[in-house]
């Protein structure tokens, strides 16, 4: 499965995704090939959205952990401490800010089998989850920068950037 990066400013980046009503062999295959293709590009996170397709769906996999997937996922609680972090994005390659998020979440979602599951995150992976969890919504994470942060950020942004050639600063 070829799957090709959706980039900002396309306007798919800001719709709500729908919620996948049938985990089945197509999902399965999806999730697998978003794992890839999130390696391929050097990313920790990836969602539906971000490869053209409109369902609640998202894969991570940050470093210390196994790669991940999230069917139809909710945030379902908060920590009250909050982190400051230099995000970036794939649909927006070389362009980062620091956003200030949560700590900790607890999400609720569905695996790759079918299942359901709740699970404790903190750290890089409770961001990567918070920033894919955005991103089903139709947020970018420049979304969170004032508008004079966010004019300053993207005033250097070229969407024809390969995101896998981009190296962190």
């Amino acid at each position: 499965m070829d799957l090709q990066l959706v980039v900002h400013p396309e306007a798919l980046l800001r719709e709500k995704s729908d919620k996948i009503t049938d985990i089945d062999g197509d999902i399965v295959r999806l999730a697998d090939a978003m794992i890839e293709k999130m390696h391929a590009a050097r990313g920790i996170g990836l969602a539906g959205v971000q490869i053209g397709r409109l369902q609640r769906l998202f894969v991570t996999h940050v470093e210390g952990d196994r790669p991940r997937v999230f069917i139809n996922p909710s945030i379902i609680e908060t920590s009250v401490e909050l982190s400051e972090y230099d995000e970036g994005c794939l649909s927006i390659p070389a362009i980062y800010a620091d956003v200030t998020r949560p700590q900790a979440v607890r999400v609720q979602a569905w695996n790759e089998r079918g299942r359901p599951f709740n699970m404790d995150a903190d750290g890089l992976l409770a961001r990567v989850i918070q920033h894919e969890l955005d991103h089903l919504n139709g947020v970018l994470f420049i979304d969170y920068l004032s508008e004079d942060a966010r004019n300053g950020v993207m005033a250097s942004y070229d969407p024809a950037v390969d995101p896998a050639l981009v190296s962190r600063r």
